[in-house]
């Protein structure tokens, strides 16, 4: 009798036009540039909800391999290290950074980084290693110096009969980091060393020269200094973007966190999703500020200037007023923009939902020059808006830019940030308590405010350096709010003491 070998073979190469199966109901057809690029030892990941066929090779997927080798051996030794070594390895690691001599070939490194990019047309706005971004990952390895670990803290007992049992807090594993290119992101995610985990970082081709040199001069003595296993944080020295592709989709990893914002992010935690491993995205960002019929105009105008110093996920999207004081608040959100624009020595940008129309003035739809990546453009300083785009996430440089429309009353509002929106950052401003406690109880967001919108930090807010922030686009997260610190990184334990041997059920 015939047999049919059913057993999973290795996928040597691909053909143009070869099908592939997607999310179980799809067929995807290989192109023939996929076809020719990929090679034995490659593997080919797929994403199902947008047919994506991703290509890791296998000089990339070994690389990143050897990274979380290094990481889950470093984890297992986690339990032996006490707090107090821990704590050395944040001071140590401020100090360096704090250190002029040690920092000078960061900095060194930095500066090519950022010419490199620069001569690739590339922005330069997060990349730049300033003082102040210096300044704030010395703060944030400092913070965490300071913290408690919380590494086998009780958090539950039950007393029984001649035995009991506790709940207790314990290191989660191997968590593994990809983001945007910034070199501050190392203060940030090591902070899950703090509650017992290891970590692996992928960063930004733009930003690994400088990445490299924070690991070498900074990170990795700070390490041994401490005696903190080797490969407790470690980086994937790799500048393909597959080589997210490769962390993400390796099942040992505990929790995958990707940073950064649009279809990128998504693409990543659907790897990581059908690798079968725990995901925090910060996707869509872009926050609203509605104003409602009790807004008071001078905060509202304060708020919308604060809301736009520069372009993150943080900074004010959408502004929405309450029909009853259009004719007041769309003044106050323009005035508000014109102000943010002129601390930034630009012009703004102005997208206008239908709803909003006759409260903008003509002149502001004429051209004007907004501040774009590629340089200085000629565009409508006004532009009209479709409603299914009152959540887009416009992406400015220098030229803040912002999307207005008006809402018949707050239903309606609560009803366009809930339907379009991020599900991310809102603010109320009313002076009405009734009318702002509706606000919170109707917009579905983790972060709710009533005045700017930049406070959704996790160091600002809360004294804690954030990991990442999660927005509610996929539902409401478990366990733990919107931000994502090192401190929340972690699993429960029971450990049962028995005290009379004879227990039994």
């Amino acid at each position: 009798m015939n047999t049919v070998d059913r057993s999973p073979q290795p996928l040597r190469q691909l053909t143009e036009g070869m099908p592939i199966v997607v999310g179980g109901d799809r067929v995807v057809r290989v192109t023939a540039e996929l076809a020719a690029a990929f090679a034995e030892g490659d593997r080919l990941l797929t994403v199902p909800a947008t047919g994506a066929l991703l290509h890791v090779p296998a000089s990339v997927g070994q690389v990143t391999e050897r990274a979380v080798d290094r990481a889950a051996t470093a984890f297992a030794r986690m339990g032996a290290v006490s707090d107090e070594a821990v704590t050395t390895f944040f001071e140590t690691f401020a100090d360096r950074l704090a250190d002029d001599a040690t920092f000078a070939p960061i900095a060194e490194a930095n500066a090519g980084d950022v010419a490199a990019a620069k001569a690739r047309g590339r922005t330069t706005t997060r990349l730049v290693l300033s003082d102040v971004m210096r300044a704030d990952m010395i703060d944030g390895l400092r913070t965490w110096a300071k913290a408690p670990s919380g590494r086998d803290e009780v958090v539950d007992r039950v007393d029984h009969d001649g035995w009991a049992v506790e709940l207790r807090r314990a290191g989660l594993g191997v968590v593994g980091f990809v983001f945007e290119g910034r070199p501050n992101v190392f203060a940030d995610a090591c902070g899950v060393i703090r509650s017992g985990n290891t970590v692996v970082f992928r960063i930004g081709s733009d930003a690994l020269g400088s990445a490299a040199a924070i690991v070498a001069h900074a990170l990795d003595p700070a390490l041994a200094a401490a005696g903190l296993p080797e490969g407790s944080a470690t980086l994937v020295a790799a500048a393909e973007r597959s080589a997210g592709y490769a962390l993400f989709a390796d099942p040992r990893l505990a929790l995958a966190v990707a940073r950064g914002s649009g279809a990128a992010v998504a693409q990543l935690g659907a790897v990581a999703q059908g690798a079968g491993v725990p995901v925090s995205l910060h996707g869509t960002g872009g926050a609203w500020i509605v104003a409602g019929d009790s807004a008071d105009v001078d905060r509202l105008e304060a708020s919308v200037t604060a809301s736009l110093d520069r372009k993150v996920c943080n900074t004010l999207n959408t502004a929405m007023v309450a029909r009853s004081r259009a004719a007041e608040l769309v003044p106050a959100v323009l005035a508000g923009l014109d102000a943010a624009a002129a601390d930034l020595g630009t012009n703004p940008k102005l997208w206008v939902h239908d709803s909003a129309r006759e409260f903008v003035p003509e002149e502001r739809w004429g051209d004007t020059t907004i501040a774009r990546a590629d340089g200085p453009t000629t565009e409508p300083g006004a532009e009209a808006l479709d409603e299914a785009d009152l959540g887009r996430e416009w992406e400015w440089e220098d030229s803040p830019e912002i999307s207005l429309a008006i809402a018949d009353d707050l239903t309606q509002a609560i009803h366009w940030f809930n339907a379009y929106s991020p599900h991310f950052v809102v603010s109320i401003v009313a002076e009405d308590s009734a009318e702002a406690e509706a606000a919170y109880q109707g917009f579905d967001a983790p972060f709710v405010g009533n005045g700017f919108t930049r406070w959704v930090d996790g160091q600002y807010a809360f004294d804690r350096p954030e990991l990442g922030l999660s927005n509610w686009e996929q539902g409401r997260l478990f366990g733990r709010g919107g931000v994502l610190s090192g401190d929340s990184v972690f699993t429960l334990r029971a450990r049962v003491t028995q005290s009379d041997p004879s227990v039994r059920r």
